[in-house]
């Protein structure tokens, strides 16, 4: 599991997700409604919008939200249009950083995400100088106890994934891109339950930091990952659970 991910699966188990759920509704309202804009209001036809969906209604979001999200994208109803845009830079010993954001105002955005990078000991960079340096792939998680390693191998494997990684509590599927959907289907028709499934950059190399690099490269995600206009963040840093866990404290 990357660093990223653990950092955000501690944040999670020390309570921090459901204390933002407002900015959680925030980033996954603009999603569905740019979704929505480029691909129709219809999530049978449109991967993308009921991945977003699925989103809303795992964090309790109101169906009338979701509703509202949709024709809005679609022009029923007025709303505002989202520019999608991927800034990239480095952290702290050169870790690199890959942000995408949505927004309806890029002055402002670049603005903000510049001042937090030079805050804890950063800099924005070139197009493409982050990006390089991850994979893009789908991602998904099973719990250990709902299904084995033989069972996924048959079911993930014959669909199209790539590998499968065993971490301590979750099995990881890895696919390409474009067999990403077709392997969330092919699990859900055998019955395997997911804790989590997305699209995802995944490191090719990792940069173990520890000490007050670490102290500042998490204060560097976690302010990158609470700005309004941010949808996903990526990092390559290698970080322990312990230092993690004493940050979060």
């Amino acid at each position: 599991m990357s660093g990223h991910s653990k950092w955000s699966t501690i944040k999670h188990k020390k309570g921090a997700a459901d204390a933002k759920r407002g900015k959680v509704f925030t980033k996954v309202i603009k999603e569905i409604t740019t979704a929505a804009r480029i691909g129709g209001g219809d999530p049978s036809g449109n991967p993308r919008l009921r991945k977003a969906i699925d989103e809303g209604k795992a964090n309790n979001m109101p169906a009338d939200n979701i509703d509202r999200a949709i024709k809005k994208g679609t022009g029923e109803l007025e709303g505002v249009v989202y520019e999608e845009i991927v800034y990239e830079g480095y952290g702290p010993e050169g870790v690199a950083v890959v942000v995408e954001v949505m927004t309806d105002n890029r002055n402002r955005t670049v603005a903000d995400i510049r001042h937090l990078f030079t805050r804890y000991n950063g800099n924005l960079g070139p197009s493409g100088c982050a990006t390089r340096m991850f994979d893009r792939v789908g991602l998904i998680e099973v719990d250990k106890s709902k299904a084995t390693e033989e069972q996924l191998m048959e079911v993930a494997l014959e669909a199209g994934a790539q590998d499968i990684l065993e971490e301590e509590n979750v099995f990881e599927v890895i696919t390409p891109v474009e067999s990403f959907f077709t392997v969330v289907k092919a699990l859900a028709s055998a019955k395997v339950p997911t804790e989590s499934a997305e699209l995802t950059r995944r490191p090719q190399l990792t940069v173990k930091l520890e000490g007050k690099p670490a102290e500042t490269m998490l204060k560097l995600y976690t302010a990158l990952e609470d700005h309004d206009d941010v949808q996903h963040l990526y990092a390559n840093f290698d970080i322990s659970d312990e230092i993690m866990e004493s940050f979060s404290a």
